[in-house]
This record gives C-alpha cells, structure tokens and sequence, in this order.
C-alpha cells in the first residue's frame, strides 16, 4: 500500500459539505457521524469536522501576479483531469478565488492552476504539470 496523507478541516455544515465534495468534485464519502464527515479525496483521506464558528479564510500571499488564499489544499491532477475538472466547476457557475490558467510560463515548475472555495470558505486548489518530473524541481 502507497502512503496516503490525512486532513481535516473545518467546515459550516454537513449537507452542503456532503453536496459539494461528492457532486461537484466527484469524492467518495467514507463514514461520519453528526460531527464529522471523510471523503476519499485523489486517494488521500479528508475529514470535514463541524466547526461553523471557525469557517472563511483570510490571508492571500503573492504568487505569480495572483493573491493566492495561504490556507488551501488541493490535488495534483492529470492535465485531461486538471481540463475536465476546470469545465465542471465553470458548468456549475463556481466562483473563482483564481481563475484557471497556466502560470511560471517557460519556467520550471510550469503549472496549470485555479483556486476555488468549498461551501465553507476552504480555498481548493487543482494543479496539473505538463511534465510531472518538475512537481518538486528547482
């Protein structure tokens, strides 16, 4: 078995959670409780724990000529996934913290990226490489 990370975050409320991370982005739910809610996100286990009070995000930090929201998570997808995954959420009207483009254009490191926010104000960035070898290149 590969290793797998783990995340919890907070969230404002289960059903529209539930919504959200099953429909839109297509995540298998695991077990909850009234409390807590896991979902299968690109193989890693996310927990979402009711915590209304502590919802929203705050800090943004300059990235590529973009306020990119410092708290988020994200997957690295395939670029058809990245693609598809980018036309789903403008089919279902998201609101983009940062709209789907490719920066560090001719760089290492080159990336498609886009930044969207959960029901709950969890920002979410997907990510794909043209050349995966470069993820962690310098």
């Amino acid at each position: 078995m590969k290793n797998s990370f783990h995340y919890a975050f907070k969230v404002k409320d289960n059903a529209s959670t539930k919504h959200f991370y099953q429909e839109i982005l297509g995540c298998k739910q695991g077990r909850e409780t009234e409390h807590w809610v896991d979902f299968d996100f690109y193989g890693h286990q996310v927990v979402a724990h009711l915590a209304p009070d502590e919802c929203g995000h705050k800090q943004t930090s300059a990235v590529d000529d973009h306020q990119v929201p410092v708290r988020h998570f994200g997957a690295v997808l395939s670029i058809p996934e990245w693609e598809a995954m980018a036309a789903k959420l403008k089919a279902v009207g998201t609101k983009f913290v940062i709209e789907p483009y490719t920066r560090f254009k001719g760089e290492v490191g080159e990336q498609s990226t886009m930044f969207f926010m959960d029901p709950s104000g969890n920002a979410i960035e997907f990510k794909a490489f043209a050349d995966m070898s470069s993820l962690f290149a310098k």
